[in-house]
């Protein structure tokens, strides 16, 4: 399916056909994959360029000029241009390879806040954050002895964007603030947030992780300051991932590492920092990772975002009325705005011998706090069952899903 049949049905057999894994046996059951917003699986063309860079594309880039180094670099430098497009970017020198999401918030701390944030200063970061958009502004907090201040989330999931308003002053300096909450799939309606935040002339980072795959993302139309997220929730490896960046901060901030291809020029006195991108990305960066990655999003683009959005909407209302007629079930996280992710709490049963149950039906859920510890205090839970699904699901993985919660209830001698 190409960009230009954007708005026609997915076919989930042939789309199933693109993953390999998906044809793999757990416990004598075929593999129901419901894990993806913690990785999503790769698609065989994906796989073949990681071959394909291995064995015939391998080399160090940037730095010389035979054969290999040439090709890997332009293939590289490709990748980047990919993301540019999946986010609408205005350039490419925008976008920043990093490990991943955490590494790029963390780079975002580093470059901007060590800099720009000082005594007394807040940050402001939302009551559904992962733990990768809280833990390095509590850091930075401590060591520069500014202020942490939390959006309130409500019972259904929803922030308080009233509540918002109030916690943004004169001192606030940076808003960092989740796009899709992975632990209860809301969708937060991240342009009105940033739109208040410049009123004030704050800055935003958005945390994408959980956005990108799943949703079309327009950097430009947001009007965010900063995006990120990882390669592995979008098909792609891991080991990689991204950092979207307004050129005129970028320019502002310092490097978060030292050494490689972020440097002009070294001497004992003084460096020299590279231009935008590579001032950011010190070091060998992470190649065939980055290329791969450009792959998969070329891969998303073709089957287009909007059909895929639509396709995972119509999985969650499918489970989320299915899963409904479960006694005892009760799902955390009811949003109006979702994206595909159901967490869920089973009365009588821990959610990690949930998990268990299910894997034994070949049903793979994770089971846990999800890195957002935060949320499930706030709904005194120690952790929750969740179900993510991705466009290569079907309504029959989500029967057997029912099925096998159903069957953990008898097993625990429920019904």
């Amino acid at each position: 399916m190409s960009a230009s049949e954007a708005g026609a049905r997915l076919d989930p057999a042939r789309v199933r056909a693109d993953f390999p894994i998906l044809d793999l046996q757990v416990n004598g059951k075929p593999l129901v994959y419901l894990d993806n917003a913690a990785s999503a699986q790769m698609p065989q063309r994906v796989i073949d360029r990681i071959v394909r860079y291995q064995t015939r594309e391998h080399s160090n880039i940037h730095r010389a000029v035979h054969y290999l180094s040439e090709t890997a670099t332009a293939e590289y430098e490709a990748a980047r241009r990919s993301i540019q497009r999946l986010l609408n970017a205005a350039s490419d020198r925008e976008i920043i390879f990093t490990s991943g999401t955490t590494d790029a918030i963390n780079l975002v701390m580093h470059g901007y806040g060590r800099k720009f944030v000082g005594e007394g200063d807040e940050i402001v970061v939302s009551a559904i954050e992962h733990h990768a958009n809280i833990v390095p502004w509590q850091m930075l907090c401590e060591e520069r002895g500014a202020r942490l201040r939390v959006i309130p989330v409500n019972d259904a999931g929803e922030l308080d964007f009233s509540a918002y308003r109030e916690l943004l002053g004169p001192r606030t300096k940076l808003v960092a603030i989740t796009h899709v909450s992975n632990a209860l799939g809301t969708v937060v309606p991240v342009a009105d947030y940033i739109a208040e935040a410049h009123r004030l002339g704050v800055p935003v980072l958005v945390d994408g992780a959980q956005a990108a795959p799943h949703l079309q993302v327009d950097v430009q139309a947001l009007g965010c300051d900063f995006y990120a997220f990882s390669g592995h929730k979008m098909c792609g490896p891991t080991g990689i991932g991204v950092l979207y960046g307004r050129a005129e901060w970028l320019e502002r901030m310092q490097p978060f590492k030292g050494g490689g291809d972020m440097i002009l020029s070294v001497t004992f006195e003084k460096t020299t920092y590279n231009g935008l991108p590579f001032k950011f990305e010190a070091g060998t960066p992470p190649i065939m990772p980055a290329i791969a990655l450009g792959e998969a999003v070329d891969y998303l683009l073709e089957l287009g975002l909007a059909n895929i959005a639509r396709c995972e909407h119509e999985l969650l209302a499918y489970a989320t009325e299915e899963v409904a007629r479960i006694p005892g079930l009760r799902v955390i996280g009811t949003a109006e705005r979702k994206a595909a992710v159901l967490s869920m709490v089973m009365e009588g049963i821990h959610p990690h011998d949930l998990g268990t149950l299910l894997n034994e039906d070949g049903v793979a859920v994770r089971a846990g706090h999800h890195c957002a510890q935060p949320v499930m205090a706030r709904y005194g839970i120690p952790a929750t069952a969740r179900a993510s699904f991705a466009f290569y699901n079907t309504p029959g993985e989500v029967d057997t899903l029912v099925a096998s919660l159903l069957r953990a209830r008898k097993v625990f001698g429920l019904s």
